[in-house]
């Protein structure tokens, strides 16, 4: 059998200072151990792939330490720490809520809450997708969770905070993790092609991390897939052509189009794109993002908002001086337009030709209406 593990489980965070993208979670958490100030329920919000669980399980690690260092991070060498790695932990209780989640469940917990560690000092119990519990099962866990014995605590996460009921939430520290910036992702991305032995481009990086849209997990599949596909060698072309994703050359070609008034030169690059199997309405939602960090770009204040990379950024800056905010803001309303009629348009490929002749069109309905 093959040793092949995903990336997404051999670079899973370990310590508070892998955790990428959530510094001020894993602060609180590090204060809370250090001053001895641990709830004794915690709720972790938010999006997938961005760290709860790993959290909960890095939380429940260190607060069992006995050797912890002095930056509060667990030894990873006392027993505790040991037992923890191997799998073979009594303290840490781990429930799946999505398969887990009747009354007979959650009574079961409450049994084993009353037994305290035979190692450290206390027992954490771990509820994934905590949302997934049954009304009853909520009901059934309230007394538990707002006066449990000193030496239990409980870690919830969810994905969909929404659906658990107030009552539980009252009894809970909550945590909001944010969705990771793409900047993040794409260095931790850097980090692992290094450790992996592969070369990857900058801009390559950045688009995996564009496209797992915040989740890192979501990002680590996809560079694994990418490797697959391209060996020990990532390039920005194999990452397009593996995720089909539009070039942004395609982008920068139909805004030097538009601004020349060459309206046979951008019908032929759409219908070059169409042929290539990209989704009309897809090229629309792009070409407008295109346009707005064009926008974004005409001040220096705001171009840091432009998730992509320093080459591509430059790319972005260069064509925006040679463009009016006021042109820009008229694009933006054609493709807006466009946009939001496409699904109830029944010629849908004219509807984009003609959104593309309009933006052609710009610089001579500005010229009239100087006149």
């Amino acid at each position: 059998m093959s040793d092949f593990i995903v990336s997404a489980r051999k670079y899973r965070p370990q310590t508070f200072d892998t955790v990428v993208g959530q510094k001020s979670i894993t602060s609180t958490l590090r204060n809370a151990i250090k001053s001895d100030h641990l709830a004794q329920a915690f709720l972790f919000c938010g999006s997938r792939g961005v760290g709860k669980t790993s959290s909960a399980r890095i939380l429940a690690k260190t607060i069992n330490c006995f050797n912890r260092t002095e930056n509060i991070e667990a030894c990873n060498v006392c027993d505790s720490c040991e037992s923890f790695n191997s799998g073979a932990s009594l303290n840490v209780y781990e429930l799946d809520a999505a398969s887990n989640n009747s009354v007979e469940d959650i009574r079961s917990l409450i049994d084993q809450v009353r037994i305290a560690p035979q190692l450290g000092t206390h027992k954490v119990y771990i509820i994934d997708e905590v949302h997934m519990l049954s009304t009853s099962a909520f009901n059934a866990f309230l007394k538990t969770l707002e006066e449990p014995p000193k030496h239990a605590i409980f870690i919830l996460a969810t994905t969909e905070k929404h659906k658990i009921i107030p009552t539980i939430l009252s009894r809970c520290q909550i945590f909001d993790f944010n969705r990771i910036k793409v900047k993040d992702i794409a260095d931790h991305l850097a980090f692992i092609a290094e450790k992996e032995g592969i070369t990857a481009d900058t801009d390559a990086l950045h688009i995996i991390a564009q496209k797992a849209d915040g989740a890192l997990r979501d990002a680590l599949s996809i560079f694994d897939q990418i490797v697959t596909f391209s060996g020990d060698s990532i390039t920005y072309d194999n990452v397009i052509d593996n995720l089909n994703i539009l070039d942004y050359d395609y982008y920068f070609r139909i805004v030097e189009n538009a601004l020349k008034d060459d309206i046979p030169s951008s019908l032929l690059l759409m219908n070059d794109i169409i042929e290539k199997g990209f989704d009309p309405h897809n090229f629309i939602v792009g070409l407008a993002d295109h346009y707005r960090n064009l926008l974004v770009c005409k001040d220096v204040r705001t171009a840091q908002l432009l998730e992509v990379s320093e080459s591509i950024q430059a790319k972005f800056v260069e064509q925006s001086k040679k463009i009016d905010a006021g042109y820009l803001l008229r694009a933006l309303g054609v493709l807006s337009r466009a946009d939001v009629e496409y699904k109830a348009s029944k010629n849908q490929r004219l509807l984009v030709e003609m959104a593309l002749m309009q933006l052609c069109s710009i610089n001579t309905e500005l010229e009239k209406k100087n006149d």
